[in-house]
């Protein structure tokens, strides 16, 4: 089996077919062994297949000429203009017809992912989540029961003063919490249930300089993430919810959390 370090580069050459056979297991083992990057693969293959199926009408279409030199470079040069969105996801579809979709791709990692940290931030959130929401007996490291040591000590470990949301106007109760790694930093992870079994987390972590706020999703069938980067911090509530239920429970976690940090 080859072995060898992969990279990004190597899941935009395994979703256009041209990852060499013989280093598809030890791919596939790396993906495993890294759940960031499985989370990236299966955002990629989202966003291909929703761009496959937005321009399916026009896939098989001929290009047009004066396109086709625009994307080979061989249209006059012009002054630059603002794009809108639109333009990005025409240029998209073009290039699938030529059979350049890969390097396009990964130049703009993805249709309307305007800010690599805030990817970051829900793929470490959500990779999380898809681990240790699963766990029956390991899910957490320091149980609800212990409340004020699981606080002192994230919080010690993190860099933040963290208190855990009180989500049981929600129906969701505390179960515990874990540290985690967040790149070069430290994230602290809080897990909740409802009386149905249903789970959802909370990820902070103190490393962030950026301003933004949304709603992210790694795989179409897949857990979303509700996001909040802010004043150096970063914070994600995840889980398969709806979308109109998970905003909800995630502005009160927010709100708390926030409350619980100025204090």
């Amino acid at each position: 089996m080859i072995r060898r370090d992969f990279s990004e580069r190597d899941i935009h050459m395994a979703l256009d077919g041209e990852l060499p056979a013989d280093e598809r297991t030890a791919y596939d083992a790396w993906l495993d062994a890294n759940p960031e990057m499985k989370a990236r693969s299966a955002r990629f293959t989202a966003d291909r297949e929703a761009l496959r199926s937005a321009f399916a009408g026009v896939l098989d279409e001929p290009v047009p000429a004066r396109l086709r030199k625009m994307v080979l470079g061989e249209a006059p040069v012009r002054t630059a203009v603002p794009r809108s969105r639109w333009w990005l996801a025409a240029a998209a579809a073009v290039l699938l017809a030529t059979g350049g979709f890969g390097g396009y791709f990964a130049g703009i990692d993805g249709i309307g992912q305007e800010d690599p940290a805030e990817d970051r931030l829900a793929e470490q959130a959500i990779a999380a989540h898809v681990i240790y929401a699963a766990e029956k007996r390991h899910a957490v490291e320091v149980l609800a029961s212990d409340k004020d040591h699981l606080q002192t000590w994230l919080s010690n470990r993190v860099g933040l003063k963290l208190v855990a949301p009180d989500l049981s106007a929600n129906g969701f109760q505390l179960i515990g919490g874990r540290l985690l790694p967040a790149g070069e930093a430290k994230a602290a992870m809080l897990l909740y249930e409802d009386d149905k079994g249903e789970r959802i987390s909370l990820f902070v972590t103190a490393e962030s300089t950026e301003n933004a706020k949304g709603t992210y999703a790694s795989a179409q069938d897949g857990p979303q993430a509700v996001y909040w980067l802010d004043k150096g911090y970063g914070c994600a509530v995840v889980g398969s919810l709806p979308r109109e239920q998970l905003a909800v429970v995630a502005k009160s976690a927010y709100g708390q959390l926030l409350a619980g940090l100025a204090s």
